[in-house]
């Protein structure tokens, strides 16, 4: 158990070797491993050598775990002490695309530190995932040794739904038991206050295309009489919601409603909510984010404004997301939102359905020591207690992980916070949250052992 001199001691070694550990995040901020773009681009190659090394390099036993037609995840091992827990850390070094780069202040996969905080594509999702493993390990190396048995795994394609992870966990699930397992991929209440994550939703997705003509006609000649796919699918779109912007699909059902609340201000402020602009749906908001089920469309595929001419389009399609709340079962999601967007085409119009990915939800069930020994980690970090958080996002390795090895516990952490912008142009990390977020971790490791 850590007492007050282990916590002043590692204190002063994260202190001293965090500057290190920023450099190696800038360096992992500079390799574009966009696994949206392929699991092959330099770029994401690069990355996974980089991790691999980084991990070497401390003197854990290496190696990639590889998947056919996905990317290597890298699997580094420090074995357990006599009697002490085996402890699952877990990160991904893929990252989202940066998108328009005329809408960063600098360029996003060139790290730059500006008012505390590291600017770049990755630096908060989820490469500090990977420095807080590191500094963690770095920090326990320079106290007493690692006092449990450590296995760091580090995937790539966790920004895509995690979409080769069942055969990962196929070929390779008997290297990650653990009596422990952390994921490290979530986030705080906010600046100054660290939580635990307890649960979060699951998602399913598809694309759905709509047909009304063999080839696009003249709008004047035969609008008015003949319909277009554009029309018919955004009647479709619409019928995905009700007045007040929840979902309207039959079948979808609801967790039970968090704790904590969340302040009307701070979410428009931290998302960049428009003035004027009326949020969605109805209950609590943390509810509607953590708790309930959510649809967006993601993207349409149709004629650009600029490219426009005076013609009925015969097809159109459209990205749908579903985000599902623990307890929802993911297939039974994807089937009501098929059967109802099938359901909704207008006039007679062809519609189909193509499935794409699927992840269940989580609920963290018992909090028992290992859940605690986190929480007191991070307590001693920042002075405050950690908050109880659920998430909208997903993470399908965890639920994955949780059936695999049903006696582990399972804890959920992070570090990015609302200001994050995760996912977002000029996306950022707090530098003191990660230096926190490091020295808890360390201790959360001392308490297990």
């Amino acid at each position: 158990m850590a007492d007050s001199a282990d916590i002043e001691g590692v204190r002063a070694h994260v202190d001293r070797l965090f500057p290190a550990v920023q450099a190696d995040l800038e360096a992992l901020v500079r390799l574009p491993s966009v696994s949206a773009e392929g699991s092959a681009t330099e770029g994401m190659v690069a990355c996974a050598r980089q991790v691999e090394a980084l991990f070497a390099t401390e003197g854990l036993a290496t190696r990639r775990l590889e998947v056919p037609g996905g990317p290597p995840a890298i699997l580094a091992e420090h074995p357990a002490p006599a009697g002490a827990p085996t402890v699952l850390l877990y990160a991904h070094y893929d990252v989202q695309p940066a998108g328009d780069p005329a809408l960063w202040s600098a360029a996003p996969f060139e790290p730059s530190e500006r008012d505390g905080r590291l600017y770049g594509r990755g630096a908060s999702d989820d490469k500090s995932g990977i420095a807080i493993h590191l500094g963690a390990i770095r920090a326990l190396l320079a106290h007493d040794g690692i006092p449990v048995g450590l296995k760091v795994i580090v995937e790539g394609e966790e920004e895509l739904g995690s979409p080769h992870i069942l055969d990962l966990l196929a070929l390779h699930g008997d290297k990650l038991a653990a009596d422990v397992i952390v994921i490290c991929d979530s986030e705080h209440w906010r600046v100054g206050t660290p939580a635990l994550t307890t649960t979060l939703r699951g998602l399913v997705d598809c694309v759905v295309e709509v047909q009304t003509l063999k080839a696009g006609v003249h709008s004047g000649q035969f609008g008015g009489a003949v319909p277009d796919a554009l029309t018919c699918l955004v009647r479709m779109l619409a019928t995905l919601h009700d007045p007040s912007g929840a979902p309207a699909i039959a079948g979808l059902v609801r967790a039970a409603d968090p704790d904590v609340e969340v302040d009307e201000a701070e979410l428009r402020h931290d998302a960049g909510v428009l003035d004027g602009v009326e949020l969605v749906g109805d209950g609590s908001i943390a509810a509607r984010m953590w708790a309930r089920p959510a649809i967006s469309i993601l993207a349409v595929d149709a004629p650009r404004v600029s490219e426009a001419i005076n013609q009925l389009v015969p097809s159109a399609r459209a990205k749908v997301s579903l985000r599902v709340p623990p307890g929802q079962d993911p297939t039974d999601a994807l089937d009501a939102l098929v059967a109802h967007l099938e359901a909704a085409a207008p006039w007679g119009a062809r519609v189909q359905v193509t499935r794409g990915s699927s992840a269940p939800g989580f609920a963290l069930v018992e909090r028992g020591a290992e859940y605690a020994a986190f929480a007191q980690g991070m307590a001693d970090a920042w002075g405050v207690p950690a908050a109880e958080i659920g998430i909208g996002g997903t993470i399908p390795l965890i639920s994955l992980l949780a059936e695999r090895f049903p006696q582990a516990a399972v804890l959920v952490t992070g570090v990015g916070e609302a200001t994050s912008r995760i996912h977002g142009p000029d996306e950022s990390q707090d530098l003191g949250e990660l230096r926190r977020s490091i020295l808890a971790e360390a201790l959360a490791l001392l308490w297990l052992a």
